[in-house]
């Protein structure tokens, strides 16, 4: 598998565009959370498409899927942490909508890139 730049591997756009999200969210998040699930949520978003683009330049199948695992680690964190601030009643209901399906198509295409990798 022949990666010519994270850049162009879509996993990769769209978590990018699922950080850009994130901060939107929780850019309305009550100030005294800034240093507690606020920092929570944006590192784990973060994590995803840095994992993607670490990995990816490492030069082997068997880092960048680990890498890759990473990534759906954090994604695993993130979904949890929003679940979370549903519950406390942070944010807004469409941008939870929004942010629930960009997580799940980046969940889904990282699981399927994990699987390439894998060979299955």
């Amino acid at each position: 598998m022949k990666i010519e730049s994270y850049k162009n591997l879509k996993v990769w756009e769209k978590s990018v565009e699922l950080v850009v999200l994130i901060y939107g969210l929780t850019g309305k998040f009550p100030k005294e959370e800034l240093y507690g699930l606020v920092s929570q949520i944006r590192r784990a978003a973060i994590s995803i498409p840095s994992n993607v683009a670490e990995g990816s330049r490492r030069g082997s199948r068997k880092d960048f899927r680990h890498f890759l695992l990473n990534a759906f680690g954090s994604g695993s964190e993130l979904e949890t942490q929003i679940i979370i601030a549903k519950k406390l009643s942070f944010g807004e209901f469409p941008d939870f909508v929004r942010i629930d399906a960009a997580l799940d198509e980046v969940m889904r295409m990282l699981n399927g890139l994990i699987k390439k990798l894998e060979g299955k």
